[in-house]
């Protein structure tokens, strides 16, 4: 550890003050903001990725990121915080996060991981804002999914039309009017009353089915 004093000169005397008796720099690190914030937003989800510099590679690899998320228009007092997992320089935010045609603003910032203890860091100052907006579904897939749906509903709906139909035409009333070619009426079907003739080749019989 280090030793930091602080020696002035009042009143025509040094004087020296005693300010940190052992400091340890491994236990009072600020980093350089995250730099390079760039982001890419599609119908599913927005990446967003950065880069950081001086930052030796031993405690690159330690780094603990928090991301702050709003809408453009809005103040950063409501954003959106995220602590990230990962040391890794980059985050995903789902689509179902995002409102469709707003635009959103993210800024992020770094520090030494809590579970370290052999280093201690404060927050960074937060990187510059990247801008980006969640995509529009594209009206193609729309459609594929109105097809879609359109294919799995037409089956059910068939079948329960012509089930209706059957149904309807049992329950139907029970006179009948046929129609024969002909002479005579079909041998087959007698009926109490004589047929009714309206042609030389055409008789049409009625009756009541029992």
């Amino acid at each position: 550890g280090y030793r930091v004093s602080l020696q002035g000169n009042f009143f025509g005397r040094n004087h020296t003050y005693m300010t940190f008796p052992e400091y340890n720099p491994r236990k009072h690190i600020k980093l350089d903001p995250p730099l390079n914030i760039q982001s890419n937003a599609t119908a599913s989800k927005c990446q967003i990725w950065w880069s950081v510099s001086n930052v030796p590679w031993y405690l690159a690899e330690i780094l603990q990121y928090e991301l702050q998320y709003k809408e453009y228009s809005m103040s950063w007092e409501v954003a959106l915080n995220r602590t990230l997992p990962s040391s890794l320089p980059q985050v995903e935010i789902e689509a179902t996060e995002l409102r469709s045609g707003i635009a959103y603003a993210a800024r992020v910032r770094c520090k030494v991981s809590e579970n370290e203890n052999s280093y201690h860091s404060q927050w960074s100052e937060w990187s510059q804002t990247t801008v980006f907006q969640r995509a529009d579904i594209p009206k193609v897939s729309e459609k594929i999914l109105n097809t879609k749906t359109m294919q799995f509903l037409f089956i059910p709906l068939s079948f329960g039309t012509l089930l209706y139909l059957f149904w309807n035409c049992k329950l139907s009333s029970r006179y009948c009017c046929f129609l024969t070619l002909g002479q005579k009426a079909s041998p087959a079907l007698t009926f109490p009353h004589q047929p009714l003739s309206f042609s030389p080749s055409i008789v049409c019989t009625m009756g009541i089915l029992r």
